[in-house]
């Protein structure tokens, strides 16, 4: 097949998109000075009543932006045949726009259904609140792409973390679509080729990936992102090999065959403290996921996996710069800013509750 003309479309687009809405610091100074504050405020008291919100809310942001771009061929994984198939397709999708904080309509099946996020995704009340109180200060000013975006920022900072200025500015889609988010999100079998390939679609680096993946330095994981690396890698009926012995028998413990696959382990030995723990374990053999572990095995993503290991700071600035290319994922779109986080402006609440 002749690719070439659509690449240059491809970005074309992104580029008219950035081009059209720039994103910039201080976006809400004149229109909604207390905005930042607001976020962080709203997120201390989540962190209060529920330490694990930080890793959630972090979360949120990956699963919007990506759901992003017009693609051709893109590589997915099938979790009912357990493989990673092509699916030829050309289509137009969305970025860091809410679209993953839509509710479920009569006529709309959005992307909390899809597969990487059901009874994954949480902490969309945190989100509720953080609009609810931006309401009250600015009425219709501040986007829920946005506060995805801010919201994102303070879980990091607050789990000590780096912190940094964020560009604003997005607006929210009027849509959403599970289909477009299982098309394109990894699963946690992906292996690095696949995940290398995956984010050079959105002009993410290997060390983006690499650096990125660094937000498992908080939060917890399901059992059942793992039962196959435990029981059953590559149908081999056996182990993953990758995993040291002594954490095979404690992740054993936690998943055992037969267990509610919704049992969380954690991300890392340190999962409410965001730093480079992450990093030490995967070189030891004690990554949680098998896409975590892989940056490991790989030849390609081994050697951003040791430096992150062995300096944080290093790992904090390859962290944030991996934000703020992901956070400007934009297409050129009609968009508006909701009022509630959950239904497009205008709709009646007539939505299918996802939790």
């Amino acid at each position: 097949m002749y690719r070439f003309p659509w690449v240059l479309l491809l970005v074309a687009a992104v580029n008219m998109a950035v081009a059209a809405e720039p994103l910039r610091p201080g976006f809400y100074s004149e229109t909604c000075p207390p905005a930042e504050f607001i976020v962080r405020d709203v997120i201390k008291k989540a962190m209060i009543r529920e330490p694990r919100s930080l890793a959630s809310v972090m979360r949120l942001q990956f699963h919007d932006c990506f759901v992003n771009v017009l693609y051709e061929s893109v590589q997915f994984h099938d979790y009912f045949v357990h493989e990673f198939l092509v699916k030829p397709a050309f289509v137009l999708i969305q970025g860091c726009d809410g679209s993953l904080l839509l509710d479920d309509t009569a006529d709309m099946v959005g992307e909390k259904q899809a597969l990487s996020n059901i009874n994954s995704l949480r902490s969309f009340e945190v989100v509720d609140e953080i609009k609810e109180a931006l309401e009250d200060a600015c009425p219709s000013t501040v986007s829920c792409a946005d506060i995805l975006v801010l919201a994102a920022r303070d879980a990091v900072a607050l789990s000590g973390g780096p912190d940094w200025e964020v560009r604003l500015g997005r607006k929210d889609s009027l849509t959403a679509s599970q289909q477009d988010s299982d098309n394109i999100m990894p699963s946690p079998r992906a292996d690095a080729t696949s995940l290398i390939n995956l984010f050079a679609q959105f002009n993410l680096s290997v060390k983006d990936l690499v650096a990125l993946s660094g937000s498992h330095s908080i939060g917890k994981a399901r059992c059942f992102s793992i039962m196959f690396r435990l029981y059953n890698q590559s149908g081999s009926g056996k182990p993953d090999p990758a995993i040291e012995p002594e954490f095979r028998e404690k992740l054993n413990q936690l998943c055992p065959l037969g267990v509610d696959e919704n049992v969380t382990g954690p991300l890392d030995a340190t999962p409410r403290v965001f730093d480079n723990q992450f990093f030490k374990d995967l070189v030891s053999g004690r990554g949680f996921l098998n896409s975590d572990q892989t940056l490991f095995t790989s030849r390609r993503t081994r050697p951003y996996v040791r430096v992150f290991s062995k300096d944080q700071d290093e790992f904090f600035k390859a962290f944030v710069e991996g934000m703020l290319k992901m956070g400007e994922l934009q297409v050129e779109q009609p968009g508006e800013i909701r009022t509630n986080c959950r239904v497009v402006n205008g709709r009646t609440v007539d939505v299918l509750m996802s939790y």
